[in-house]
Formats: structure tokens, sequence, C-alpha cells
């Protein structure tokens, strides 16, 4: 097991002037699973394959441990890969695709078939182990190639998006045993994903990239409530925060009819660039439902209501003064948490109230947060 360590670490593809992946600095700490997540295109699996040695770096080092690997070939690194794809060898039983590195690193026979029955336990394929790819599931499938790497004892295991071919179900029971896998093991682990719910349930901590720019790196109670920026607050949460930009006036953002009481502090740090104004963000079940009337809410037309059993969301839109200013995520819509057991009809209007004390605010001009 070892550190990795990514120290200003910049890729730039041939015939492209914009870095895919630029300056990145990031340490990941000895047995520590880090999750990279961010939309397509910004850099996640770049990164991951610069750390394996499949891409090569432009700029800056990449560190294992304290040995300098960036200019090392991607054999002799001491990492395993999972990808998206199982790459499992159709016409190789389970067992022999499990220890077919070793095979080609020369390790004695009775070596590996204790490695891969030891894997197979771990990951319950011991009765699988006679049987071809084509004989297994998805989910099978993937735990062989897990079983194919962890039967190599490497330093760092590198994930790239290896959920993403099961389905629903599978998704969510795989995440799990990768995760109590990962801690039992006690491998450091780099698992690229643009599933924010798989990075927020996984992760020790949780690095969230953009157009190839580290934005924010902690944990996932770190990333949910004290998002460093506008884009880090949309992006980090299911459903997406609400997120609107609003005129500060007498020490307050004026949402509508409602005020959100701003901290000397944050005023002080407005900019001329602002413009006297400041975006504010809540998540969904930061408003609660309040009778008609009351001072400082909110009326959301109802559009949708998601009902997921122990839980409800309402998808609506903002009346009166408010209308337009808000949204979640890339919709135009207000995301509202309410009583699974009272879901108002398509068309119903409903009064929101702000929580106090659990909003956002974050800078109108460099979307830097501000609270």
């Amino acid at each position: 097991m070892a550190t990795v360590t990514f120290d200003h670490a910049t890729r730039v593809y041939p015939g492209t002037e914009r870095p895919a992946v630029d300056q990145l600095n990031l340490h990941i700490e000895d047995g520590e699973f880090l999750v990279l997540v961010g939309p397509s295109g910004c850099g996640k699996s770049t990164s991951l394959r610069m750390l394996a040695g499949l891409e090569d770096v432009n700029g800056g080092r990449i560190l294992i441990g304290d040995r300098d690997v960036t200019d090392v070939q991607p054999k002799d690194r001491d990492i395993a890969m999972v990808f998206q794809n199982y790459a499992l060898y159709p016409h190789m039983s389970v067992a022999d695709n499990m220890g077919f590195a070793l095979k080609i690193a020369g390790t004695p026979k009775a070596e590996i078939r204790q490695r891969v029955e030891e894997a197979a336990k771990i990951l319950d394929l011991t009765e699988y182990l006679d049987r071809k790819p084509k004989a297994l599931s998805g989910g099978q499938r993937q735990r062989v190639a897990m079983g194919r790497a962890i039967v190599r004892q490497p330093q760092v295991f590198l994930m790239d998006e290896p959920l993403s071919n099961l389905d629903a179900k599978l998704r969510v029971q795989t995440r799990t045993q990768i995760a109590s896998l990962q801690r039992r093991l006690g491998v450091t682990t780099v698992y690229v994903t643009h599933d924010q719910t798989e990075a927020l349930t996984m992760g020790d901590r949780i690095a969230v990239l953009k157009s190839g720019l580290l934005q924010q790196v902690g944990t996932p109670r770190e990333m949910y409530d004290t998002p460093a920026n506008v884009f880090v607050a949309g992006f980090i949460g299911s459903p997406a925060m609400n997120i609107g930009t609003f005129e500060v006036k007498d020490g307050a953002a004026l949402v509508g009819s409602a005020q959100i009481p701003l901290e000397r502090s944050i005023v002080g740090a407005l900019t001329e660039a602002d413009g006297g104004k400041v975006t504010v963000g809540f998540r969904p079940e930061s408003l609660d439902v309040v009778p008609a009337g009351t001072p400082g809410s909110l009326q959301v037309e109802t559009n949708l209501v998601e009902e997921l059993g122990s839980d409800a969301f309402l998808y609506g839109s903002l009346k009166g003064d408010a209308a337009g200013e808000l949204s979640a995520g890339d919709s135009d819509q207000v995301i509202v948490r309410i009583h699974p057991r009272d879901v108002p009809m398509k068309g119903e209007v409903i009064n929101v109230a702000i929580k106090p004390g659990q909003t956002h605010v974050f800078s109108a001009a460099t979307g830097a947060r501000l609270s």
C-alpha cells in the first residue's frame, strides 16, 4: 500500500490548447478511498489514466509513495485497474481470468491457485471458478474483473466507472460491496465516476473536477454542507440544490417577498463586480411547507411530484415576485422535499419558507462561496 500524489500534473492532448487536466494538485492517503467525480469531459478519466501510465504527463509529476512514477512504464507502477468494460477472456474460465496476470509474471501455479481462491472467497465467486464469462451475469463478471485486480496485491487500485454497465438495482448492491471490500483490504483506491450519488456513498473523500480544474476536495459531508462554489453546490446532491441570484438590500438578499439576512462579513466581501447581488442556494430539504400568507413565504405551483415511498420531491415553478429567479441544476424548476403522505396535485399552489441558517451564499461574479 502507498500514498498517491498529483503534483501540478498537467495533460494537454495534441492539437488542443486547453489542458484536459490543468495543474492537478491532490494527495491521497495510504489506504484511502478517493472518488474523482465530475461531468463528462472534466478530466477525471484522464487523471486516472495519467496515474496508470496510459497517458503522458506534459507538466508536473505523479508519485506513488515516495517514488516518482511520471516516466515509469505502466507494468512497473504496481497498480491494478478495473475498467467499465469487464475485458474478460471469453475462452478462459473465471479462475484462469483472475490468475492470468500472475501466470504471465511467472508466479508458481500453487500460489496462483491460492490467491485466486482467496479472492473468490472474498467476492463470493468460489462456485463459479470453473465457468466461462458467458455463463455469468453482469454483476458476476464485474466481480471477476475486480478479483483479477485483487490477486495481484497491488499498491493502488484504479477503478474507471466500473458500475456503468450494470442495471440500477445491481449498481446499488455492487457499490456497497466495492466500498466494504476496499475497507477490508485497506488498499489505496482511486475511483472515477460521473454519478455523484456513487461518490457520496462510497468515498472517504471526494475530488470534484470541472474543465480539467480541481474545484474542491473533502469528505462527502463537507461537500454537501459547505460546497466551495456554485458549481459544486449544483453538482453534489440529489435532487439538485435550488440556486438563484438576488439583489442585496439593507443587509439581506431579496428572494421575492422573502428576505434572507446576510452576515456582515458576506456583505463586506461583495465587490463592484457583484453589482449589488449575491447567489443564494438552498437544498430541497431546507424548505418548509407553510400556511398561505405566512410572512416571507414563496408560492410554488406544482408541476410534478416524485413519490419515492419514504420520501417525495415536488418540482414546481415560482409564482409572484420571485418567478424565474431560481433554478435547480440545469432546469428552471424549484425542488421541494415534502411529506410523502401529503402530496399536492398537479397545478396546486403551495407556500414554502426557507429554514433559517440553511442557505448557501456565493459571489454573483465569481461563484466562490461567501458564507
